[in-house]
């Protein structure tokens, strides 16, 4: 123990851990017990983990690209040139973002999801991209996207091995923190795949506080509490928004509205609002994943309600789609600025669910100037529109003399004194969007 305690003050408790995985190799003994060897160790040494990250970044919502929900572990260049996990795509994905009008909106990072490596470490036991899909290797992809001012970021596991198979951090987390910060890369997304989902409230933090070490900036989002929700543990997102950027909580987006409905229905959930959206904040966001608008389920009322439901939760706003082949409707959604200045608003609220009424709900989120973000939405399938209505009481206007409603997407003002507010909204997940701002009291 008293080794032990020597160790722990000259190297910091990941290095440990690093050590500890390499002793592990050497002697035979697998990773996944040098890591609960090294846990164990931090619970006998009495190490806090209470340390907030506080880097001072993303105080509004990171906005970008990801390649996971479009392109998925398509490795197959040979025959799938224009799918395929590469340099190519993700350097195609980062000009259109910065020749199309996206990155002025704010849509400033391009990310890497799983795939990219070889399925060994080298001899140094550093990660390796497959020299034949990033022949130039990623620092180069880093430097092109910073020659665009864009950012580029990368995904790690937390576990012995990624989701896909590829190589984990556990054991690595320093060597791998080191790696990432020489290639320039600006945040980690950290799957939790193949690892014990009760150690990754001491594991996530240790991560983390390597990036840190590094010297360099690194946004870090964290899928821990979504691992520990599986597993019905309870989750801390006390603790989870004080070492980590943003965090996924929910499963996995997929192409279908249904998934993009039992994420809403997840955040409309009054007992989630006060576990984890409280805590919603510059520098601390939900992630409910990526964006859909763009790809092949969604219509275009239903791509409407995605995106402004996003921009409501203020979520990250990651677009997964072909930005190559992506229709006129999409990105005249996807670059609404009356929707990302709710997003991006400086506040940081995520919205919540006012009311429900069979298939109708209203949404709102306060917004920093005293403004109200409202959803309006139709989940009926009845074909015909519905009149809603929002009562400026419930939305914390009601001394209000005069207000003015902005409706977003249609881009149509209205001055009122009546009180409320009545407007049509589609079926099918139709939605409307507003801005309602008292005038004079």
């Amino acid at each position: 123990l008293r080794r032990c305690r020597k160790l722990q003050t000259r190297l910091p408790l990941a290095q440990v851990s690093d050590s500890l995985a390499g002793a592990g190799e050497k002697f035979g003994l697998p990773v996944n017990m040098a890591n609960f060897v090294f846990v164990a160790l931090s619970l006998v040494l009495g190490v806090s983990s209470i340390s907030a990250l506080d880097n001072g970044l993303v105080r509004t919502p990171p906005m970008g690209w990801l390649a996971w929900e479009r392109f998925r572990c398509d490795i197959d260049c040979a025959n799938d040139p224009h799918n395929c996990i590469d340099e190519n795509l993700f350097l195609t994905m980062g000009k259109h973002l910065h020749e199309d009008g996206f990155q002025a909106l704010g849509y400033n990072r391009v990310n890497i999801d799983d795939c990219w490596p070889l399925h060994n470490r080298d001899v140094s036991g550093r990660l390796v991209a497959d020299p034949k899909r990033f022949p130039h290797g990623i620092k180069w992809l880093a430097d092109q996207m910073h020659n665009m001012s864009l950012k580029l970021g990368i995904y790690g596991d937390y576990g012995t091995k990624t989701c896909g198979g590829y190589p984990g951090m556990m054991g690595y987390a320093v060597k791998d923190s080191d790696s990432f910060a020489a290639w320039g890369i600006d945040s980690l997304k950290l799957d939790g795949c193949y690892a014990d989902v009760h150690s990754m409230d001491e594991g996530y933090p240790e991560i983390g506080r390597a990036l840190n070490n590094t010297g360099r900036e690194f946004v870090y989002s964290c899928s821990w509490p979504d691992y520990q929700r599986l597993a019905g543990l309870d989750v801390d997102y006390k603790n989870i928004a004080k070492h980590c950027n943003l965090w996924r909580n929910f499963d996995d987006i997929q192409d279908s509205w249904a998934s993009v409905t039992s994420i809403i229905d997840f955040y409309g959930d009054p007992k989630n609002y006060l576990d984890f959206g409280v805590i919603n904040g510059p520098g601390q966001w939900n992630d409910p994943d990526m964006l859909l608008v763009g790809d092949f389920s969604l219509s275009y009322e239903q791509s409407k309600a995605q995106f402004a439901f996003w921009c409501l939760f203020s979520a990250p706003l990651f677009m997964s789609n072909d930005l190559t082949k992506i229709s006129q409707e999409a990105v005249e959604i996807l670059q609404n600025k009356d929707l990302i200045a709710v997003n991006q608003d400086p506040l940081g609220r995520m919205g919540r669910r006012l009311s429900k009424t069979g298939s109708l709900e209203i949404w709102a989120k306060d917004l920093a100037n005293g403004a109200v973000a409202v959803l309006l939405w139709n989940r009926s399938t009845g074909g015909m529109h519905i009149e809603m209505t929002v009562d400026f009481k419930e939305i914390g206007l009601k001394s209000a003399e005069v207000v003015l409603v902005h409706d977003l997407y249609a881009k149509a003002h209205t001055e009122t004194s009546q009180g409320y507010y009545k407007t049509e909204v589609n079926p099918s997940g139709g939605v409307v969007a507003l801005r309602i701002t008292a005038v004079s009291w």
